[in-house]
């Protein structure tokens, strides 16, 4: 079978939940699966092979707004030319064109990652255009694979016939003994609390950063683990808004230094105003951190207990919650997330895929 796959800037080692959704995912298919990736050439840095999968990089743009749009259209013709078995796209923006491969007879597969339109960095033509592109992608598609089963439950039963909840996963964490990253950065073990996410507004990072500046404890560092991309403005503001020393920005980490921040937080703080169905929790909870996150449905879906949410955007709250942690000291918890294994969430997709029947 071969697969056609785009919506995602690529992988390895780029920045992003479908990125690493994609990443994780594809490597664990059987070697008669074909598949074609489409990255993005500004973002691409690795030359790492795969067994099954082909990149195509093709142009494109770091400009907010058009570089989606221009590269799910160049992917988009080149697989009405190609006429692959089946085509994935992911998320609903990257669905725009996706009549085109209706025309040619290609079976699509969306996997819908979030409503991208809530996010408070586009502006009123652009979300406008995400709802337009999200009816296209919904009416479109052959199977709609929902990593979030409170997004899939919003829908009429027209689009839940042909949909199916299937969450995102996390890897076997890597736990690792070296500090060696930590020293770079003057951390020290369980004297830190971690966030992971790329700089953005939507992620909450602003409230995040008061609530950690009213609490009096000299012995804990804030550490931001993400990079800038787009929203420079906002990252400049971010390390204006707090005293120098107290908060460290690693900018985008993975591999072993990202191991090394997970073993060694005494709490993880996800602070996210939306997300689809967040990976970083996953992986925080993978290492047994105790964790406080935002009351958001994305955050939700991995019950967590009750204790471990705070009201979104809730600074005060939040800055409560972690002084509390703080006195009570790093605390590691068993969590049972046996549904988040990849190797069975391949499985379930590859069991869609044979599903759709061939035109």
């Amino acid at each position: 079978m071969r697969i056609n796959v785009f919506g995602t800037r690529g992988f390895p080692f780029i920045q992003g939940g479908v990125e690493k959704h994609c990443e994780s995912l594809y490597p664990l298919f059987p070697s008669e699966y074909k598949i074609v990736v489409f990255r993005r050439k500004p973002y691409v840095h690795s030359e790492k092979k795969y067994d099954n999968i082909r990149f195509i990089d093709l142009p494109s743009t770091k400009i907010k707004g058009l570089e989606a749009v221009l590269h799910s259209f160049l992917s988009t013709l080149y697989s009405v030319w190609q006429r692959p078995d089946r085509v994935h796209i992911h998320n609903i923006g990257p669905a725009l064109f996706s009549p085109l491969l209706k025309l040619r007879g290609i079976k699509i597969i969306l996997t819908y990652h979030s409503p991208n339109y809530e996010h408070e960095k586009w502006n009123f033509f652009a979300r406008n255009l995400l709802k337009l592109s999200e009816k296209i992608a919904l009416s479109t598609a052959d199977a709609i694979l929902f990593v979030n089963n409170t997004q899939r439950q919003k829908y009429d039963e027209k689009i839940l016939q042909k949909s199916y909840y299937i969450p995102n996963g996390v890897t076997v964490p890597v736990h690792t003994d070296k500090t060696n990253f930590l020293e770079s950065w003057d951390l020290q073990k369980n004297k830190y609390i971690l966030s992971v996410g790329r700089i953005t507004r939507e992620k909450g990072f602003d409230y995040l950063l008061k609530a950690f500046e009213k609490i009096e404890n000299e012995d804990y560092k804030l550490v931001i683990a993400g990079g800038v991309e787009t929203e420079s403005a906002y990252f400049q503001k971010l390390k204006k808004s707090i005293p120098a020393g107290k908060v460290v920005f690693t900018g985008y980490v993975h591999g072993e230094p990202l191991a090394q921040l997970y073993s060694n937080a005494a709490l993880f703080v996800l602070p996210s105003y939306h997300e689809g169905f967040p990976m970083v929790l996953l992986e925080a909870m993978s290492y047994h951190l105790d964790i406080l996150a935002s009351d958001i449905p994305g955050n939700k879906a991995l019950n967590l207990p009750e204790s471990s949410y705070f009201t979104t955007g809730n600074e005060q709250e939040l800055s409560d919650k972690i002084r509390q942690r703080m006195d009570k000291g790093p605390q590691k918890i068993q969590y049972n997330i046996g549904n988040y294994n990849w190797d069975k969430i391949a499985g379930q997709i590859l069991k869609v895929y044979e599903k759709i029947s061939i035109s």
